[in-house]
């Protein structure tokens, strides 16, 4: 409903605006809806950065796009990295997989079609989120944070070796699979050369030669941990058949019938597109062309691969249906370019699927090392290396496989038992997810003063601290819990939870020690059953632009639902009105503090701009060069710690400085204005202005 509004907001109001715009004598194009994107929820703009940036009389258009990207309502992103999210076609009990996510754009997506139906808080599906670079986790985590869902998990692996993980079905450890998986692996990326000047630079043969085999090796782990019935997509911003359908040649031929390639070419009408190519040639940095694997020299065949060449056999190559792939040329639609393919998967790998034992190859000895031969389906060798063992260790090995029969059915999807390595960790020491344990004296109090539904999952409430006061409660779906409590060794989480209650001090004394947060309000509120008011859009207006006001200024309705009520933390409820359409038709939940005589919303900065602009108040203010410090009002500094808050929650890293601006939070927000005085926001100014450049760092 929020994206609807904004929709409105946009053509009614931003536009309009930019029609007849001439920027350096040049006419301001309109932007176009893709024609191809569903309930035109993407747009495209022919604006350049620059000219977005530099130009006054794109100003308030540009702070709109930053203010609302902020607050997780816009993404601005590559329009062909849009598609392979909607051809995976998540529904909310979805499980997904994201393999190599970051920096989290189609993650974004993914998560919005978890939570299509706005009124269930905790869909039955989630999002595991993977990258193997830990600083672009961050990246992803940041993405990830704006659009408040406690069904989204970050991990660190390796793509290509993530680990399989097992949850708790009926009291029985079981493999969890994939509902759907989203493979948008690395590549040399030269389908965005239009805007990629690195790519004229550094382009060669050798990019692709180098990359094959990482791709279908994360491929291959992918349709590894894919529920038979699921859905997989894979995709590169490349053109390049090597690492596009080779790859897939080569998964298909592996698979044995076990996937096949979906035929999308009914999806997304709209979108120009070419089939897959079925023929291709393998080129070296110097240039030489190679048509079939027997004419590479054997000096050669280290840098190029089997799997590289088309398949020659007509038959084979027909029931691959390699046509089905998409090609998004980037003349067509003025786009990059792009490839996809949709893979269908019938039943398990064969590799997977358990042979009797006494009819399992018995590895042969050579050298140093064991090696394993399969045949596979051409004829040729698949050759296994695994390091040796001693003589008595090896036999206990196979005698500990060999008795292990219960063990490997738990583990379908791996070959052998899992290395004994112990996990490296890199970057940074993430803290612990601590679950609240059900007797915590911690929470009968908060189910006290917030009257909470009997059906709250309690048991889905972590903290990331082990000792000490816990500052903050996060909240995450029952699925993820579950996730959690059963792979805490083998797998690297960066970040999981929405944050629904923040410690404050001056709160205890009026019954309960935890105010709500904001971010997790839209999941708490269905089961919040007191302190609640109901407020008109007269009122969300005086709450979200002014600091702190007096009770005297809301409606008689405000002023006697707040007068009955004890002082402390409250959820502010703004109902459309359908018999009003030229209002505000989507629904709206603040967090506040309720005072002695005074009222206040607890909004994000962003966040108060994107309510203020969907009801229509004017909220663009032009950047001045006079001391902007000598104007600062008391509602910017809010505006500041507000955000603070919000920007350090990313990477729950600087815990005493979010304590400290929390602490100034809480004490201010149980004065009235009158003690509120200017001269203390104006000390405070300075240091705010510290705080925030110091978490604006961190965060980025």
């Amino acid at each position: 409903s929020h994206a609807k509004e904004i929709l409105h907001c946009l053509k009614n109001k931003y536009f309009k605006e930019l029609q007849d715009l001439e920027v350096d004598g040049q006419k301001v194009e309109m932007p176009q809806s893709l024609s191809w994107y569903p309930e035109e929820l993407a747009w495209h703009t022919n604006l350049s950065r620059k000219i977005l940036r530099k130009s006054p009389e794109l100003e308030k258009f540009h702070q709109f796009l930053v203010s609302e990207t902020e607050c997780g309502n816009i993404s601005r992103q590559e329009a062909v990295s849009m598609i392979p999210p909607l051809l995976l076609d998540v529904n909310p009990h979805h499980k997904v997989l994201d393999m190599c996510a970051a920096p989290g754009s189609k993650t974004a997506q993914l998560i919005e079609m978890l939570h299509a139906d706005m009124n269930v808080p905790f869909p039955k599906g989630f999002v595991i989120a993977n990258d193997v670079d830990n600083k672009r986790c961050y990246l992803l985590v940041h993405q990830a944070k704006r659009l408040n869902s406690p069904c989204i998990m970050v991990v660190n692996h390796d793509a290509s070796s993530i680990p399989n993980l097992q949850i708790d079905v009926d009291g029985r450890k079981e493999v969890l699979f994939y509902d759907r998986i989203l493979c948008d692996v690395p590549c040399s990326g030269d389908g965005t050369m239009r805007k990629n000047i690195d790519v004229w630079k550094k382009w060669t043969t050798q990019n692709s030669l180098q990359l094959h085999g990482l791709q279908l090796r994360i491929a291959t782990r992918g349709v590894e941990q894919l529920a038979e019935g699921g859905r997989m997509v894979y995709s590169t911003c490349s053109l390049n058949p090597i690492e596009n359908e080779a790859v897939i040649a080569s998964l298909l031929e592996k698979s044995q019938g076990a996937l096949e390639l979906a035929d999308v070419s009914s999806e997304l009408p709209g979108l120009k597109r070419m089939p897959g190519i079925t023929k291709w040639k393998v080129m070296l940095k110097d240039g030489q062309w190679f048509e079939e694997w027997k004419d590479v020299p054997s000096n050669r065949q280290t840098q190029i691969r089997p799997t590289m060449f088309p398949v020659k056999e007509e038959e084979k190559l027909k029931a691959m249906n390699l046509e089905r792939c998409l090609r998004i040329l980037p003349h067509h639609q003025n786009t990059g370019g792009f490839f996809v393919a949709v893979l269908i998967k019938k039943s398990p790998m064969p590799w997977n699927k358990r042979q009797p034992k006494v009819n399992q190859k018995l590895p042969q000895r050579t050298g140093d090392t064991i090696v394993t031969a399969t045949n596979s389906e051409d004829g040729s060798e698949d050759i296994i290396e695994e390091p040796i063992l001693a003589e008595n260790e090896e036999s206990k090995k196979m005698q500990k496989l060999q008795n292990s029969d219960t063990e490997q059915n738990k583990k379908e999807g791996v070959c052998g038992p899992p290395p004994s390595k112990k996990m490296k960790l890199f970057g940074f020491k993430e803290d612990p997810f601590v679950f609240l344990p059900e007797d915590d004296p911690l929470f009968p109090p908060i189910q006290k003063f917030y009257a909470l539904d009997p059906s709250f999952p309690k048991m889905n409430l972590l903290t990331r601290t082990q000792e000490g006061k816990k500052r903050q409660l996060y909240m995450v779906s029952r699925e993820l819990r579950n996730v959690l409590l059963n792979n805490s060794e083998k797998m690297k989480v960066i970040n999981t939870g929405i944050k629904v209650w923040s410690r404050n001090s001056d709160g205890e004394q009026f019954g309960c020690a935890f105010r709500l947060a904001q971010e997790g309000i839209y999941t708490l509120y269905p089961f919040i059953h007191a302190r609640i008011i109901n407020v008109c859009i007269e009122d969300v207006k005086i709450l979200l632009t002014q600091e702190n006001p007096f009770l005297s200024k809301f409606s008689s309705e405000t002023q006697k639902k707040v007068k009955d009520m004890a002082m402390g933390s409250i959820v502010l409820k703004y109902d459309p009105d359908p018999e009003k359409p030229d209002t505000l038709q989507c629904p709206i939940v603040l967090c506040g503090w309720q005072g002695k005589t005074s009222l206040r919303a607890f909004v994000p900065k962003n966040e108060r701009l994107h309510y203020l602009r969907m009801m229509g108040v004017e909220v663009f203010k032009a950047k001045r060069k006079e001391e902007e410090s000598e104007s600062k009002t008391e509602e910017e500094v809010e505006y500041k710690q507000a955000q603070l808050e919000e920007g350090m929650d990313v990477e729950d890293k600087e815990r005493d400085l979010v304590a400290k601006t929390e602490g100034e939070t809480g004490e201010e927000s149980s004065h009235t204005p009158v003690e509120n005085s200017a001269m203390e926001v104006e000390n405070k100014t300075e240091d705010l202005d510290q705080l925030s450049k110091n978490a604006n760092n961190h965060v980025s």
